[in-house]
């Protein structure tokens, strides 16, 4: 949740920026975003973990949601981008003739345009960081294991299966319960560009 909670602050307006602005650059920048997305996590592994250390947010649950961060960032500026785009661009001059700031614009006018776009980012940085466990192994020993590194952690020469199923089934409640209260913004959101 911290790593949402993160996450989409930033992607909304850098994906406001990519869709109604133009600077030098922004295609190519917007590019690298997404091929920064599709390298393998493993590979900056190690650059990550020696700037975390140098942080001291190595072993730490804010690390391990920065992390997630750094994966998840783009997708969501690529998906909100679409969402925003989506929006008449004459909404964005009214507000401004009416005398509200971009900020305003955006908190009062967009976001409740694109709310099933900000489910939809939501439920995909909540689905990369539930899965992942590159970065849970090399940046945590303890203190920030995430629930697949502890569920991992059970098993040995004595396992207690029963335990293991007990928090799997624990570690699906979050998941279920985000899908629960999203549902009507993610079918929205999924349904928008289906022809």
């Amino acid at each position: 949740m911290i790593n949402i909670l993160i996450t989409i602050p930033v992607a909304i307006p850098a994906a406001y920026a990519f869709s109604r602005m133009s600077f030098l650059g922004d295609k190519h920048l917007f590019l690298a975003f997404i091929a920064f997305r599709i390298t393998p996590p493993v590979v900056l592994t190690l650059p990550i973990f020696q700037l975390f250390s140098n942080l001291g947010i190595v072993n730490s649950v804010f690390g391990i949601a920065l992390g997630h961060c750094l994966f998840n960032l783009p997708i969501s500026i690529w998906i909100l981008q679409g969402f925003i785009s989506a929006v008449p661009k004459e909404m964005d001059e009214t507000a401004f003739l009416d005398g509200y700031s971009r900020p305003q614009f955006i908190w009062k006018f967009l976001l409740p345009q694109i709310s099933s776009g900000v489910a939809v980012t939501a439920f995909f940085c909540f689905m990369f960081s539930w899965v992942e466990v590159v970065f849970a192994r090399i940046l945590t020993t303890t203190n920030g294991k995430p629930i697949s590194m502890a569920i991992n952690a059970l098993f040995g020469f004595r396992t207690d299966i029963g335990l293991v199923m007990a928090v799997t089934v624990a570690s699906m409640l979050p998941g279920a319960v985000l899908l629960f209260a999203m549902r009507n913004h993610l079918s929205r959101g999924f349904k928008i560009g289906r022809i």
